[in-house]
């Protein structure tokens, strides 16, 4: 018990959740002390408007982006205090307010936080309201408790430095971990492939978004303080795991036609599953270790897993005899080599996280050109200027919003209810630019202020004491901030819980505030639900083929660095990294949008089992392209024949084309073309000199032909396997687009 509560306290939301709560705790209970409640609590205020803006990132844009929320935060209330007496300008004004703050979303998390902040803030001024030298003193407050909340935030940052990125890169390691896991499922003679693969879709989605987050904090953090030991170790662990996933993408092997081919010999390929379960166990136990906050202690040798699959393969050529068995050692030979590189990379991060020992030298030329790899960080007013259509999702959400809350003003003053600002808090908080989370976020909030009413009341009921009730408010304030990014519905109860307790310590009348809330948010969330359906709606199935189109290019790219690799051999380019990266994250993102398109109602899922499969095809793709561009890595290759450029330049082709569709452009007929006739006969020529290599028996022992074997063999395979995907790309892409 000791222990969980131990784990749960020792997380990145925790700390968060505690940075808040010591800012709007202490001014009030301070000011209490000195008789000036109403000052505690606007300060308080304040630093609980300014929190959401405080994201991961270097110190520099850390400071930035809360001082910026502070400042949005005083100037939007003093806005609508000093306009409030008037208001045929009031409500103008605040529409394009609430319109501006909405669209400075279009330049990235930051802003949208910010843009978050800002809104909170125009809906909570409504509700204290003050006029005079008063609203500029509660300006000034809040500024102060922005200010405030800055100055926690960065005490906090300064005790521990380093622990928000441990914490990130074990959350890293652990759905790394799970992805080997899940490629070791594959291996199962009648596993259920295909949602196992939608399994790693998922994942990958969840493993760009932490990618993203690290690079800000490990790379930005690196370019702004220097090279200590500690950003070393950090960046070079992040690297390996993004190496670890590029190396798992690439065992993009046929499991049917192998557990075909080893039916008789089924004892090799569970010693190779067995090995994929331990790359993963070996990970889970380090991200255990990082987030217990103790040193790892390695309690298993994948060195004894890789002897024992090569004392596998040895036994599996001892018993075929070497020319019988020479097909299937060199696949077994394949595996093991990616084996090999996989342990390499995981012993790496085992020895970081043991004796914290990192060689500058295994750096090598990894972190060169680092910033390429970081969004960047200006906005330009071109960026806001050209999302000023309705083309951009941002400016129909923005529209969505601000219209919104003009409704939830008119309901408010039709039914004559007090707190308008309870129903202008409840849209800004549930409102999404997508229909799924918004419908979600609805129902989660409706259940969370139900039931977290009940439970409070529930409370208070047999609870009179003050300290009591004091000490219940912040622990249910520390407890909701704590599980609104996690489990929204679990969140929203305890902050429900902690506004009865508020209530109860500074009203007497907290029954009929209490319904009163439940009232508004449930206007306020079936005006969302409502708004997201009817007003500028941006159903994902307009967004899908700008996503299919940017992952076919992402892919397109990436294999024309990893040809122009192969020709020019070298070191690994900047130029191949990022396209890499493009080529991760736009497939993740193409996956993410088909998940958006999936929570949305069924007449508006459009091609649904259409779009999977096009996801499907370039997870596929990008695994088959990641997988030759790994072996030419690490191996010692031969020039690049007639042949395979030939076949290359044919998949980029098909690539093209398929974008070219999205386009709507025109294709001509592309079967049955010299091109396509080609390609067969360099298909034929790649074939047939395999097929006649593998005949001699392999009278030519030496180590230099054994090498050029296994590449021949992995080199064909894979074009042979991307000149199908491309061309079923082609054809789905064909598809999606006749049937609309």
């Amino acid at each position: 018990m000791v222990e969980k509560i131990r784990q749960l306290t020792d997380t990145t939301n925790f700390e968060s959740a505690l940075k808040v709560t010591v800012a709007s705790v202490l001014p009030v209970i301070v000011c209490s002390n000195l008789g000036i409640f109403d000052t505690g609590f606007t300060i308080a205020l304040g630093a609980f408007l300014t929190y959401p803006a405080d994201i991961p990132s270097n110190l520099r844009h850390k400071i930035n982006g809360v001082l910026v929320a502070a400042f949005i935060v005083a100037g939007g209330t003093l806005l609508i205090n000093l306009l409030h007496p008037f208001p045929f300008v009031l409500y103008p004004i605040t529409a394009l307010l609430l319109f501006f703050l909405s669209m400075i979303s279009v330049y990235g998390h930051r802003a949208n936080m910010v843009s978050f902040s800002g809104l909170l803030a125009v809906a909570l001024a409504f509700g204290h309201l003050n006029s005079g030298a008063q609203m500029f003193a509660q300006a000034g407050l809040m500024l102060l408790g922005g200010i405030f909340y800055l100055l926690v935030s960065l005490a906090f940052h300064f005790i521990r430095p380093h622990r928000y990125t441990e914490l990130q890169l074990a959350e890293c390691i652990r759905l790394t971990s799970k992805y080997l896991k899940l490629r070791g499922d594959l291996w199962e003679k009648e596993a259920y492939r295909s949602k196992i693969i939608e399994k790693q879709l998922n994942l990958q989605v969840e493993l760009n978004a932490i990618h993203e987050n690290i690079r800000e904090v490990v790379i930005r953090t690196r370019f702004s303080s220097g090279h200590s030991n500690q950003n070393r170790k950090m960046l070079l662990v992040f690297i390996s795991l993004v190496e670890i996933m590029e190396l798992a993408l690439s065992t993009s092997f046929d499991h049917n036609k192998l557990h075909a081919k080893f039916e008789h010999h089924e004892n090799v390929l569970r010693t190779y599953q067995n090995l994929a379960y331990n790359l993963a166990s070996v990970l889970k136990k380090i991200t255990k270790s990082i987030s217990q906050n103790r040193k790892y202690e390695s309690k298993h040798n994948l060195l004894d897993d890789l002897s024992g699959f090569e004392h596998a393969i040895r036994n599996y050529e001892n018993e075929l005899g070497k020319l019988q068995a020479s097909e299937g050692v060199f696949m077994l030979t394949n595996m093991l080599h990616y084996a090999e590189r996989q342990i390499e990379k995981i012993k790496l991060i085992e020895r970081a996280f043991s004796d914290g020992k990192i060689e500058t030298k295994l750096l090598k030329s990894r972190d060169k050109d680092l910033e390429k790899f970081l969004a960047p960080t200006y906005y330009p007013w071109s960026t806001f200027r050209e999302n000023l259509g309705f083309s951009s999702m941002i400016f129909r959400h923005s529209l969505r919003m601000t219209a919104t809350l003009l409704i939830g003003f008119l309901v408010a003053a039709v039914f004559q209810l007090e707190n308008v600002y309870w129903i202008l808090l409840t849209i800004v908080v549930i409102m999404r630019p997508g229909y799924g989370l918004t419908k979600d976020r609805s129902y989660q909030r409706i259940f969370g202020t139900v039931v977290g009413g009940i439970i409070a009341f529930g409370f208070l009921h047999f609870v009179h004491n003050s300290a009591v009730i004091a000490t219940l408010t912040i622990v249910s304030m520390l407890l909701g901030f704590m599980f609104t990014s996690t489990n929204y519905k679990v969140g929203v109860t305890f902050v429900t819980m902690y506004v009865v307790f508020l209530y109860a310590m500074i009203t007497p009348n907290v029954n009929q505030v209490i319904e009163l809330r439940i009232l508004d948010t449930m206007i306020g969330a079936a005006l969302s639900f409502v708004a997201n359906y009817f007003l500028w709606p941006s159903w994902e199935f307009l967004n899908v083929p700008s996503h299919l189109k940017k992952s076919i290019e992402a892919n397109r790219d990436y294999l024309n660095q990893i040809s122009l690799f192969y020709n020019n051999k070298g070191e690994v380019t900047t130029s191949y990294r990022l396209a890499r990266k493009n080529a991760f994250i736009e497939t993740g993102n193409l996956m993410a949008s088909f998940q958006r398109m999936s929570q949305e109602p069924k007449s508006k899922q459009k091609q649904l089992p259409q779009i999977y499969k096009l996801a499907v095809l370039n997870h596929t793709l990008l695994s088959a392209s990641a997988s030759l561009g790994t072996y030419i890595q690490s191996h010692k290759t031969s020039k690049a024949s007639t042949a395979f450029n030939i076949v290359a330049e044919t998949v980029v082709k098909n690539l093209d084309k398929a974008i070219m569709l999205l386009n709507l452009q025109d294709i001509g007929d592309h079967e049955n073309t010299p091109e396509n006739e080609d390609l067969a006969l360099r298909f034929t020529e790649l074939k047939n000199i395999r097929t006649r290599e593998l005949q001699e028996g392999h009278l030519d022992e030496s180590e230099e032909f054994r090498l050029k074997m296994e590449e021949s063999q992995l080199v064909i395979e894979q074009l042979v396997n991307l000149a199908g995907l491309s061309e079923n790309v082609l054809k789905s892409t064909k598809r999606l687009l006749l049937e609309k």
